[in-house]
């Protein structure tokens, strides 16, 4: 997913008006095979600019949606929603750090990780599978996908073969997804028909040897493909950076001549065709689009086509990924919600789109579509006032003095959460913290002075220096720094969070800080202790208790609160922000319990309590079609 603004994607030109050259594009009046994923052997291949399935010409018709953004109760319901839809492969992003939290620590089991198990119900389904496993998917998922573990190496180069760290690091992951993704193959009766590699390299680098090795990697672990890569062509053009004999996937461009002459035999498709795009925090609304023209095209030329996202799902707990300009200038944190103006909504309701895709695709198709699947309850519950529960200032951790401040990943080995500063100041003057990263309330004995911002919006302008009123005395300046998620596109990826760079006090730099690392992890929050009192400053978690009668899928409503996250039972559902566009965050039925439900939110402006209420929709003119 390249990081393109929604206003250019509108300006493409139309696909109606695209110029062809007959020997460039597939034919439309050709026999395509209409062949089921069956658990059989297939042979799957790409020749004569096509894709053949057991040496027949085979329209990919994918939609993208990705397991680790999907509750694991609800995989079959997406699956079935999109084969409904009238699709026939599923394309998945396999995120590296969803599976690697720290290193050599893998987990392929809990909550929604089991792709394995994923990609087996696509099978049952009958669909085929799209594989992109990295190791960097982009995604608007924190770094990219990378494990943050990796800025733990002062001078990490990631995607980069040059680099020890990354590369063992990289081998690790491979062995582990190879040896469970062989025996899932088309060849050996599995779905998966395509693999990919890497990802969007072309708009990051200019490697070839890079994305050779990769290859050589995959291979060397039993996957022979075929394989695939997806950029923008432009990107591919000036770096000159497509693998050969791969198929070329065109992100949101629609020059297929221009790309059939880099990809020589093998076939050019659109590997991302966008149905909505991204939205981020500060955004005026959630992000829309229109794919019914170009998906019509498509289907008329018998052209292979992914839609980027056919369901979008949540950016549950520290999920989120974030946008930068190269320089790490225009941060842009993504919301939690990643919805995308996708066909199928974050709560998998069917929207006027994807009755319009399935209308265009039964016309092609061969055969009666299935029903659509019922969609699952939604509840909603009234206004509930919660109360002050605990102080992150009773709960800090013993403290590590440094002589200067240091990104969390090298202080603490800490990849989310908060970090407090402390220090005792004399004097007064202008507060500057240019290595913010990425938010900061600022408190001098104690008392809230205000808040920095590396955003850049225009609800929320760049703000990051604050005048400290003069004072005769020496006081405690205290700085509560919170994270946004890693940037996942570009050069700016090496987005370590904390402060990383100087704080200067009227100019001087200051020394000699007690830092203290603030997690939100469960291990941390199992050790808060409840507050006595009422809160002085900000920086308090709100908790409440409530009961159901039956669960269902919901969304709890925070337009009352200011900036923090927001925990139901025990899971994080995300960050919440007053800012919006959004205002409600999705909690699906299965993280809610008939019965006694606990709800927590820590806000980082507020002392005095507000409500939340649950409600149907992620916002009020939603609906389902």
């Amino acid at each position: 997913m390249r990081r393109r603004s929604f206003l250019q994607l509108a300006a493409l030109t139309p696909f109606a008006d695209w110029s062809w050259h007959s020997d460039a594009m597939p034919r439309a009046a050709r026999e395509l095979i209409e062949q089921a994923s069956d658990g059989k052997p297939h042979r799957f291949q790409l020749a004569s600019r096509d894709f053949l399935l057991d040496g027949h010409p085979f329209q990919i018709r994918s939609g993208e949606m990705h397991p680790a953004r999907i509750p694991v109760e609800y995989w079959l319901h997406r699956i079935r929603m999109a084969k409904a839809m009238g699709l026939n492969t599923i394309s998945i992003y396999l995120m590296w750090n969803h599976f690697e939290r720290e290193p050599g620590e893998f987990d392929f089991h809990t909550g929604n990780r089991d792709f394995v198990h994923f990609i087996r119900l696509c099978q049952h389904e009958g669909m085929w599978v799209y594989l992109r496993p990295g190791p960097y998917i982009c995604g608007e998922w924190d770094f990219g996908g990378l494990p943050p573990y990796l800025l733990r190496h002062p001078h990490i180069r990631v995607r980069n073969k040059d680099d020890a760290d990354y590369m063992n690091a990289l081998r690790r992951y491979v062995g582990r997804i190879a040896e469970q993704v062989a025996p899932l193959m088309a060849r050996n009766g599995g779905p998966v028909l395509m693999f990919q590699i890497e990802n969007e390299y072309a708009s990051f680098g200019n490697d070839l040897a890079y994305m050779k090795e990769l290859l050589v990697l995959w291979q060397s672990h039993g996957i022979d493909g075929p394989f695939s890569i997806s950029d923008g062509l432009g990107a591919i053009q000036k770096t000159r950076s497509y693998l050969p004999g791969t198929a070329l996937g065109l992100d949101g461009d629609t020059d297929f001549v221009a790309a059939q002459l880099l990809a020589g035999d093998a076939p050019v498709w659109m590997g991302e065709g966008y149905p909505g795009w991204i939205t981020h925090w500060g955004d005026q609304d959630f992000q829309r689009g229109d794919l019914k023209a170009t998906l019509q095209a498509l289907l008329q030329q018998g052209r292979s086509f992914n839609m980027y996202v056919v369901h979008g799902g949540t950016n549950f707990g520290f999920s989120a990924g974030a946008n930068a300009d190269d320089d790490g200038s225009h941060f842009e944190p993504v919301i939690t919600s990643y919805d995308y103006g996708a066909p199928i909504n974050e709560r998998g309701e069917p929207t006027a789109d994807y009755h319009a895709f399935r209308a265009l695709i039964a016309a092609s198709a061969r055969a009666p579509l299935p029903a659509i699947p019922a969609v699952s309850a939604a509840i909603r519950f009234p206004a509930l006032q919660l109360e002050p529960h605990a102080s992150l200032w009773d709960n800090l951790p013993p403290a590590k003095q440094v002589t200067l401040p240091q990104a969390n990943e090298l202080l603490f080995a800490q990849d989310h959460g908060m970090v407090l500063y402390r220090k005792r100041v004399h004097g007064g003057g202008m507060l500057s913290l240019d290595g913010l990263r990425d938010y900061a309330t600022v408190f001098r004995d104690g008392h809230y002075m205000g808040f920095l911002s590396r955003m850049q919006k225009p609800k929320q302008s760049l703000d990051l220096q604050m005048a400290l009123p003069a004072s005769d005395d020496e006081t405690m300046l205290e700085i509560l720094v919170d994270s946004f998620g890693h940037v996942n596109y570009g050069h700016a990826m090496s987005d370590r969070k904390g402060i990383v760079s100087a704080i200067l006090l009227d100019g001087h730099e200051q020394q000699h800080w007690d830092v203290h690392s603030l997690p939100l992890d469960d291990a941390w929050l199992a050790g808060l202790r409840p507050i006595h009192g009422t809160p002085s400053r900000p920086g308090v978690f709100f908790r409440a208790t409530f009961a159901l009668r039956k669960t269902g899928d919901t969304y709890i409503d925070m337009s009352a609160w200011d900036k923090g996250y927001l925990w139901i039972n025990g899971r994080l559902l995300g960050r919440y922000w007053n800012i919006g566009p959004q205002q409600r965050l999705y909690c699906p039925a299965s993280w809610l319990r008939a019965g006694h439900n606990e709800v927590l939110v820590l806000d980082m402006h507020r002392t005095e309590a507000a409500s939340i209420r649950g409600v149907e929709t992620l916002k009020d003119a939603d609906h389902a079609a």
